[in-house]
């Protein structure tokens, strides 16, 4: 039985990560950094049902120590580093602690595998936002990195320090430059969660508006359960590489509005207010991958259409709300 160990383990990627490795076959171990209640720190797993059969460490990206010592103890065969503040919108209030958890994390973890267990397979979680204020309409793994905020430059650092590990020491490392990726288990403080969240409470009449920043900014939207599978299918690869994941399809906000307001038979014009005051300080206009490297290398293509994704996560939120009406 081979053994994962994720770190960010409680957010989306991470769940759904969990779950996936699980029908695998793998033994799967996350990090837990003990800042708040692990009761509610595992939320999403027991919503995917697996809470029960991930185990849990004690460690923190900051602190090397603590992931020698897992590392030590895990023995993995593989490592996953998706923890990360990764909320774009706070990097700019919190920029020293982004920089320290998403790109000092990231080598952190790089030299405790290092150190501890070399021959681990190590993916590290970068991001489309690193590609910034982008010269190419569609973003490719040639496509020059132009980060837009104190998020993509620490997703940038830790993308290069990966790349550096494995020419340097001959490490198993590879890079996923994922795309925007959502579900039901999406954080809230995220537009498209917060969009489908405001739809649930506007159709059981908890809430008569969604106030967002700028609709005109296009992204492509991919489902977090197709995109965990690619991880795992970049560390089965014999030689370790860096992908785009990506639908390939780009979108406004303004459209992914519609979409989800209209999965409540709601017209989104009428409830959609627009806030100055949510506008980033830089912003990144459009993001729109091409993920054929992937599909040549181990044919990986997006299963999930952008408008079931919607649907998913508008009736995930309705349940949510309807719940907590009942209770």
């Amino acid at each position: 039985m081979p053994t994962a160990l994720i770190t960010g383990i409680t957010g989306q990627d991470g769940a759904y990560l969990a779950k996936f490795l699980l029908n695998q076959g793998y033994r799967v171990v996350g990090l837990l950094r003990r800042s708040a209640s692990s009761d509610m720190m595992v939320e999403r797993l027991r919503w995917l049902g697996i809470a029960g059969q991930v185990e849990m460490a004690d460690a923190d990206l900051l602190d090397l120590s603590s992931l020698i010592r897992v590392l030590q103890f895990v023995k993995p065969d593989e490592v996953y580093n998706l923890a990360a503040q990764s909320f774009v919108a706070a990097s700019w209030q919190q920029p020293t602690l982004t920089g320290m958890v998403t790109g000092i994390g990231a080598v952190n973890v790089l030299e405790a595998i290092r150190i501890v267990r070399p021959e681990a397979r190590f993916y590290q979680a970068s991001s489309s936002e690193m590609f910034g204020r982008a010269r190419d309409a569609i973003q490719s793994e040639q496509t020059p990195f132009y980060p837009r905020s104190p998020y993509a430059c620490a997703k940038l650092y830790a993308h290069t320090m990966t790349i550096n590990y494995r020419e340097s020491f001959g490490m198993h490392a590879s890079c996923g430059i994922l795309f925007n990726h959502e579900s039901p288990l999406r954080g809230i403080e995220f537009v498209t969660r917060k969009i489908t969240d405001g739809v649930a409470r506007i159709r059981l009449g908890l809430a008569r508006e969604l106030h967002l920043g700028n609709l005109e900014a296009r992204r492509d939207w991919g489902h977090a359960r197709d995109y965990v599978q690619a991880m795992w299918t970049m560390l089965q690869q014999d030689t370790p590489d860096d992908y785009v994941i990506a639908t390939g399809r780009s979108i406004t906000v303004r459209e992914f509005c519609r979409i989800a307001f209209a999965q409540a038979s709601l017209e989104a014009d009428e409830f959609v207010r627009l806030s100055n005051d949510m506008m980033r300080p830089a912003e990144v206009d459009v993001l729109q991958g091409d993920s054929g490297k992937a599909q040549r290398a181990f044919g990986w293509q997006a299963q999930t259409s952008l408008e079931t994704m919607v649907a998913e996560m508008v009736e995930a939120d309705i349940v949510r709300h309807r719940a907590r009406m009942a209770a």
